[in-house]
C-alpha cells in the first residue's frame, strides 16, 4: 500500500489520504482515494501506480475499472483498493464522508 502511495505522489495528484478500513469493512483493509485535475492526470496516476506495483511485484491487480472514462478509476489489490478521481467526482462521490469513521492519514 504506502509503495502504491508512493508511486502516485511522484505524479503530483491534488489529493491523497488513506483510509484505514480494518474492522469497518470485510473486503478491503484499506482505501487510498486520489484526486486530480483532468482525465490525462487521472490516467497518468493509475499508470503510475499499476507500473509499480508490477515491476516489484509487490502486488496482483485483481480488478480494474474506468480507465476509458478517467472519471474514476478503480484498482483492486485486495488488501487494499485504490480510487482515483477528477476532483469534481471525488467531491461528488464523497467516500470519505461515506466512511467517516476510518482514521484518516494524509501523505
Amino acid at each position: 500500500m504506502k509503495l502504491a502511495a508512493e508511486a502516485a505522489s511522484e505524479v503530483k495528484p491534488r489529493y491523497l489520504v488513506v483510509l484505514d478500513l480494518r474492522g469497518l469493512c470485510s473486503f478491503t483493509d484499506h482505501f487510498i482515494i486520489i484526486s486530480a485535475d483532468t482525465d490525462r492526470q487521472v490516467r497518468a496516476l493509475a499508470d503510475r501506480v499499476e507500473e509499480r506495483l508490477a515491476k516489484t511485484q509487490a502486488r496482483v491487480l485483481h480488478h480494474k475499472e474506468g480507465y476509458k472514462e478517467a472519471r474514476w478509476i478503480l484498482l483492486d489489490y485486495s488488501d487494499f483498493v485504490i480510487h482515483i478521481f477528477e476532483e469534481e467526482t471525488r467531491r461528488y462521490y464523497d467516500l470519505e464522508g461515506l466512511w467517516a469513521d476510518a482514521p484518516k492519514r494524509r501523505l
